[in-house]
């Protein structure tokens, strides 16, 4: 594969080994000229680029369409037409989450888009108005649908008020009443206290204030602070945990990779395989569903947008993909019966699903101790 002028001389450039032909026989190094040609130097990098292109679409079409076989081609010691399951984990890994966890646009500002939401009520209220006032609707129905549907809005736009004008509304429809005694401001009273009760503790300081409101004897004790005053805090700064912990989702995976593989080597044990061999099915089995979400997630998220019906079948699909490739990787590389793969599927899918989300535990309160 190598494209330059091969020299005369026998020792090694880069070990000092003696040559006998064109490759070092301790190091593997080409034994070519020092001096080469501006157009030599270019057919040599893309001579090497497309012999891992090549490499790697010969990889992937196995290694997508018939599950197992890649490992065991691996392992029995077929290697040169494959690329080497790390490179290509760590590849598609990267081009995994460069697709599947790009940064997220920047929003809009919040009261631009508050406005926004305004309007758009305002303009539902306005038409669903006009209709019942067409002939025909009963006052009575129109009138108790009109009120209903002010109620809704004016609760919605109680909850965007922050903890203060919440409090400052209750108190201003307080003293409305007092004057009015309306039976509607009553309910919306006590509507607006439940959520304002709900929202009471959203911050520490508002959480501190209503304990010193309780008795003694009803107060929390100073551990139930620290734990309600580190749930108060990590509610707050839920997106910056988010964001760091997706930041963070390779190292994730790729440090359940070792825990995946032991869980399979437990449940296939009578096999009596090395572990290596397990990891190696395991960064496969990985790359596999990696590949597929490079192509899948990128549909759901900008072309037919999450929660859609063709995203939902999509995603179904993926879920059915996993179980069947999952199913047949099993089957070709340990050769056991069906129902005894189905079994031992299902703990594997357990214990993973158990480890990643202890695994996601533990990573928001390292996020939050070290990262907030």
């Amino acid at each position: 594969m190598s494209a330059g002028k091969y020299r005369k001389e026998h020792n090694c450039l880069n070990c000092g080994a003696h040559v006998e032909k064109h490759y070092c026989s301790d190091c593997g190094q080409p034994n070519l000229e020092l001096k080469e040609s501006f157009w030599a130097f270019i057919s040599h990098s893309i001579a090497h680029y497309f012999h891992f292109d090549n490499k790697f679409f010969q990889t992937l079409s196995p290694l997508l369409t018939r599950p197992g076989q890649v490992t065991l081609d691996y392992l029995a010691g077929k290697r040169a037409r494959y690329i080497n399951p790390v490179s290509m984990y760590i590849f598609v890994s990267i081009v995994y989450f460069l697709v599947v966890y790009s940064p997220k646009h920047v929003e809009k500002d919040t009261h631009d888009s508050t406005k926004t939401e305004k309007r758009r009520d305002e303009s539902i209220t306005d038409s669903v108005n006009k209709a019942l006032k067409l002939p025909g609707v009963p006052k009575a129905i129109a009138s108790r649908t009109a009120k209903s549907l002010n109620k809704v809005i004016k609760t919605k736009d109680f909850k965007r008020l922050s903890f203060s004008d919440q409090e400052a509304e209750l108190k201003r429809l307080e003293v409305e009443n007092a004057s009015l005694k309306s039976d509607s401001i009553n309910d919306l009273i006590e509507d607006f206290s439940e959520i304002h009760t709900e929202r009471n503790d959203s911050t520490y300081a508002a959480y501190l204030l209503r304990q010193k409101k309780l008795p003694l004897i009803d107060r929390d004790n100073w551990y139930e602070r620290m734990i309600k005053k580190r749930a108060i805090n990590i509610g707050k700064n839920s997106e910056v945990i988010q964001e760091t912990l997706e930041h963070n989702r390779p190292k994730q995976y790729f440090l359940l990779m070792p825990l995946l593989a032991l869980f399979i080597m437990w449940n296939f044990r009578k096999n009596h395989i090395y572990y290596l061999n397990h990891l190696i099915f395991a960064i496969h089995g990985m790359t596999a569903y990696f590949i597929v979400q490079i192509f899948t997630n990128p549909l759901i998220k900008h072309v037919f947008g999450k929660g859609s019906i063709i995203s939902t079948v999509i995603e179904l699909g993926v879920v059915v993909w996993i179980c069947w490739y999952m199913y047949n990787a099993l089957k070709v590389f340990y050769q056991r019966k069906p129902w005894s793969i189905v079994f031992k599927m299902f703990w594997i899918f357990v214990m993973y699903w158990i480890a990643f989300n202890v695994s996601e535990v533990v990573m928001v309160n390292l996020i939050y101790y070290v990262a907030t």
